[in-house]
């Protein structure tokens, strides 16, 4: 049986996890940011929630092993048994404190001027970006940046590290590509991994996909290069069905690699070869909204990379890829998975307004813009950044100011109020919006 003193010792511990557990406090009353920063309430009050659940399960815990310690049982037991039940309990705190972490993380940067209000607007384009889908409730989502060049995201209810489900989805953006339009397309398809989880995409698309690999012939392991790359196509196709002509060109901006970087077949990786992946992009998108741009930029691609030196066995594929990559488009646009309620994945994601000629049809200025839906809003700069119409200053300042806009319409009023809020300019100097329609090709698409 364990020595008094190692009931004490025990004890002691315990009691001092309590004590720190005790000191952890919500993030309403510890996070300081401006309104506008913050994240939405849905957001914010699914964490605190959560967290004060954690909260409450581990003093619980802590508790039934202080009444075991003082039980029959827990006199009579071992002292090392005592330590392992011990243990148990200090790793759940431990893990408890990585979940308060990650969620931390995210916030704290909501108190850095400036970029706390961005981050809150791109929480509101996040948002926008899995409105819709058929017949689901999106959960909360809540952006934040981070270096290097590649988006992630944590998806909602998937498991942190106290094996509990996520209340929200937490995004994080790149650091270098803030700010331009080109961080809609990395945020777009960070949605859209979320979007193909809630609606199971991925996991109807692929037995299609199989079935005609087995039956492909030599084809076949082009069949089973698009299978094995689904998860990521879906996220690509989704950021273009809402973004437009600025998702593909927000991806080569993440995809402009050397070229070994560019023409690397790495099967086990869930991501397509990048070489192909543009051009997949494209091809979505023409297939949504026919226009000789998606093509354009496919040729543009291919000038930047010209598939040449590449071993035979990689030429094979590349030709394999390209043959089937028409079929592939039409298999997965005219997939019916059965949370679309008998509607096709091209039918759900097809949208009107991002139309090339809709888009073109509007001036893309800031009193225009703000009339927008976020996502509609980012389309519309990318295709006048398409278009050779839009200067690489002129869009960082239209973005800045319609995040500026969207965090401040979420702080002041709620989510789906009909009345717009005024922003005066301050500080901020109005976007040029002349045609710039003859600067080069390279600058249009740079």
């Amino acid at each position: 049986m364990p020595r008094p003193a190692v009931r004490a010792l025990l004890a002691h511990e315990t009691r001092a996890l309590l004590s720190r557990a005790g000191r952890i406090q919500p993030f309403a009353l510890t996070m300081p940011m401006v309104a506008a920063a913050a994240p939405n309430a849905q957001a914010w009050q699914a964490i605190d929630l959560h967290l004060s659940r954690g909260r409450s399960a581990l003093r619980e815990l802590a508790h039934e092993f202080l009444a075991w310690l003082e039980s029959a049982d827990g006199r009579t037991a071992t002292a090392a048994r005592a330590q392992a039940r011990f243990t148990f309990l200090r790793l759940r705190f431990n893990a408890a404190l990585s979940d308060l972490d990650i969620f931390a993380d995210a916030l704290s940067q909501r108190a850095e001027h400036g970029l706390g209000v961005r981050l809150a607007g791109l929480d509101a384009l996040a948002r926008d970006a899995l409105d819709g889908l058929p017949g689901l409730t999106p959960p909360p989502l809540i952006c934040y940046v981070d270096r290097g060049i590649g988006a992630a995201i944590r998806r909602a209810r998937t498991r942190l590290p106290t094996g509990s489900k996520s209340p929200v989805a937490i995004i994080r953006v790149p650091r270098e590509r803030m700010i331009g339009t080109g961080i809609g397309a990395s945020l777009a398809h960070e949605v859209g991994h979320q979007a193909a989880a809630l609606l199971g995409l991925v996991e109807s698309l692929r037995p299609t996909l199989r079935a005609i690999a087995l039956a492909a012939g030599s084809a076949s392991r082009a069949w089973t290069l698009w299978e094995r790359w689904s998860s990521e196509i879906i996220a690509d196709l989704w950021a273009v069905s809402r973004l437009g002509i600025a998702a593909p060109l927000g991806l080569l901006a993440v995809i402009g690699l050397p070229r070994v970087f560019v023409f690397r077949l790495n099967v086990d990786d869930p991501h397509p070869m990048p070489w192909v992946r543009l051009h997949l992009a494209c091809a979505f998108g023409n297939a949504l909204h026919p226009d000789p741009q998606w093509g354009a930029l496919s040729r543009l691609w291919a000038e930047l990379y010209p598939p040449t030196a590449l071993s035979q066995e990689l030429e094979e594929t590349l030709r394999l890829l390209e043959r089937t990559l028409p079929a592939f488009v039409q298999v997965t646009l005219e997939h019916r998975a059965a949370a679309l309620n008998g509607r096709t994945l091209g039918e759900v994601l097809r949208h009107p307004g991002l139309e090339p000629g809709v888009l073109r049809s509007r001036p893309h200025t800031l009193e225009v813009l703000e009339t927008l839906r976020p996502c509609i809003a980012l389309a519309h700069l990318g295709q006048a950044r398409n278009d050779g119409a839009l200067a690489a200053e002129d869009e960082a300042t239209l973005l800045e100011r319609l995040l500026t806009r969207w965090a401040l319409t979420d702080a002041v009023r709620p989510r789906g109020a009909a009345n717009v809020v005024e922003l005066k300019a301050g500080a901020h100097a109005r976007p040029r919006t002349q045609d710039l329609s003859q600067h080069s090709k390279e600058a249009a698409h740079g």
